[in-house]
């Protein structure tokens, strides 16, 4: 599942150079008040284990269903996200937050975390989630966020499950995958 909307807005339009500040913002941010949707709600409590990322974000969330993390670790935690500096242009965040995403994607990291690295945090974070549903007795719940499921999403189906059910990508969205 895909932790609630942050509470964080900061400003409408920035430099790439406040894009590092627009960042640490983000990634320090809770949920505030945004409200669960039902759906989400049910599916979380079906959940037997709930593993989290330590980000805020994704545990405030956790608060906002009325859960606490059986497991916090960061090995769930979101990919980061490079900055690379463009003088002259005033942007909005999410449009920066894309750009620089894709140039992530392209393989150019600039001082995070290289998309190879990720790639490998996911095979880990898959085998915990695999081995967590192994030894319980209902389903497992990840709180974590977009860009990492996908890679651990990628990383199940390479293990052999199959995307049961999915609402979507944005906030508090899950998807369902079973052997």
């Amino acid at each position: 599942m895909r932790h609630g909307k942050p509470a964080f807005t900061g400003s409408a339009k920035v430099t790439s150079r406040e894009m590092s500040n627009w960042i640490a913002g983000y990634d320090l941010s809770d949920t505030g008040e945004d409200i669960p949707l039902e759906s989400s709600k049910s599916l979380a409590f079906s959940a037997s284990r709930i593993i989290s990322s330590p980000l805020p974000r994704a545990l405030s969330s956790l608060k906002a269903l009325g859960l606490e993390p059986d497991v916090i670790d960061k090995v769930f935690r979101e990919a980061g996200l490079p900055v690379f500096h463009m003088p002259y242009f005033r942007l909005s965040p999410t449009v920066w937050a894309a750009f620089f995403r894709v140039m992530w994607l392209c393989g150019i990291s600039h001082n995070v975390e290289r998309v190879e690295i990720a790639k490998r945090r996911a095979i880990q974070a898959a085998d915990i989630l695999v081995a967590f549903a192994k030894e319980s007795d209902g389903p497992v719940l990840l709180m974590g966020h977009g860009v990492m499921n996908r890679l651990i999403a990628r990383e199940l189906k390479s293990l052999g499950f199959k995307k049961y059910c999915c609402q979507g990508n944005g906030y508090w969205n899950a998807s369902i995958y079973r052997l």
